[in-house]
């Protein structure tokens, strides 16, 4: 066990434009960020899931309804995955330079693209087409 000067250097982390900047923040909400970005990724897991599993419904194939649903549905899977972690990282980054929060930039395409998904599942179950 070696023991560290004030001056030595921190050890290297990654990303290193989050953590070059500013001071360490309060290591609660340091996780509670963490917590953050694990949801968004829950979220994105869940909509690749949603995806698969409506490729999987025996919905008859009607001029590319179910395959744009499925697609629309991934996509927003992937999109919410990359942008959960350059929201952490500007949350962070914030954070460690003391300014206000980012707001979450995906939460309202992610809300219209579900609720559009829902409505056209909706229609294509109810109608059997």
């Amino acid at each position: 066990m070696t023991n560290r000067d004030d001056d030595a250097a921190p050890p290297r982390r990654w990303p290193r434009r989050v953590y070059d900047v500013g001071e360490e923040p309060d290591p609660r909400f340091t996780f509670a960020n963490e917590r953050t970005f694990l949801a968004w990724i829950r979220t994105a897991l869940a909509l690749v899931a949603a995806g698969i599993a409506l490729e999987a419904l025996e919905i008859p194939e009607q001029s590319g309804v179910r395959l744009a649903l499925v697609l629309m549905l991934a996509l927003l899977g992937a999109a919410s995955s990359s942008v959960a972690f350059f929201r952490w990282a500007r949350a962070e980054r914030a954070l460690r330079e003391s300014r206000p929060l980012p707001s979450p930039a995906l939460a309202p395409v992610l809300a219209l693209g579900l609720a559009l998904a829902t409505v056209v599942i909706s229609v294509v179950l109810i109608t059997g087409r």
